[in-house]
């Protein structure tokens, strides 16, 4: 696993991947399957693995967060570099921030909640977690009410940030009046697109952010890698047929769960077996997975 600090080329150089977590039945960590994920995803070019979300930690229990770290750090690549998540909640972060400290990652990222919750409470949070863990901390920015760009421009300016993965969502992304004011006061090399393809090219080329992040990338990872250098080379009429493969599962994603449609997409599609769902989440309808079936493989044989 990679362990040197983040940097600028870090983060311009891979896709940010953002996988779900493969469990066994009885709801135990997979280790076989994400190894299996993991190389797919690597010679496809992703060299940067989030943790969060999709992996569904939220719900992750706070005596299996050693394993998880542990599990990673045994699976990873020497030059992959993995980005675990904390929180949401105060307790639970500053518990995993000891555990952190066990390890030699080089940031860790809050994962954001609204409730209960108030920017300056967030902005104390982070503050707290770098101090015991040791580390810098990635800003995950998913809604507008959950810090505002001055405070998380604060904790830029204070060196306690790693980067920000910005992923508020707005009908038109060309019109995005926080982005806007956070580019303002956040030098953009520390900014991430964090809604996966589909905005990426209007993230990067509009307000020159410096990456992105995805979640289908763990089915076509060479495709969202062409994405990522064509977006780099300016090349949009490329980068743009390039993003359009990714839609029809995106849409999926979109209706009926960013995370669910993902764990499904990538055992459907033959990648890895995810299993079963940890709760408070649940599998999805069985009358949705002939269509997400059909999407994720049509969309790992572009993958090549």
């Amino acid at each position: 696993m990679k362990t040197t600090p983040v940097t600028f080329e870090d983060l311009q150089s891979s896709v940010i991947a953002v996988p779900p977590l493969c469990r066994n039945k009885d709801l135990s960590l997979a280790k076989s399957q994400n190894s299996r994920l993991i190389k797919h995803m690597y010679k496809g070019g992703i060299r940067t693995l989030l943790y969060g979300g999709n992996a569904n930690l939220y719900n992750i229990a706070p005596s299996e967060y050693h394993s998880l770290l542990k599990m990673l750090v045994d699976v990873a690549p020497e030059d992959m570099w993995i980005v675990p998540s904390v929180g949401p909640m105060y307790g639970t972060a500053m518990d995993q921030a000891k555990i952190l400290s066990e390890f030699a990652f080089p940031t860790a990222m809050l994962l954001p909640t609204l409730f209960p919750s108030k920017p300056a409470g967030v902005a104390t949070a982070i503050r707290h977690f770098v101090e015991k863990s040791g580390i810098k901390a990635v800003l995950y920015i998913k809604d507008g009410s959950y810090i505002t760009p001055e405070l998380a421009a604060e904790l830029v300016n204070d060196g306690l940030i790693s980067w920000i993965k910005y992923a508020i969502v707005e009908p038109d992304p060309k019109k995005d009046p926080y982005l806007k004011k956070l580019i303002k006061l956040v030098d953009t090399k520390l900014i991430v697109s964090g809604i996966g393809e589909q905005p990426s090219i209007i993230h990067l080329r509009d307000f020159g952010v410096t990456g992105f992040t995805a979640g289908c990338v763990c089915i076509a990872p060479s495709r969202s890698t062409a994405l990522l250098q064509a977006i780099l080379k300016k090349d949009w009429d490329t980068a743009e047929k390039i993003r359009e493969e990714f839609v029809a599962l995106e849409d999926l994603r979109n209706a009926h769960s960013p995370i669910l449609v993902l764990h499904h997409a990538v055992e459907l599609s033959g990648v890895a077996q995810t299993g079963p769902v940890l709760p408070l989440l649940t599998e999805l309808p069985a009358n949705l997975l002939p269509k997400i079936e059909k999407a994720a493989k049509a969309l790992l044989a572009k993958n090549g």
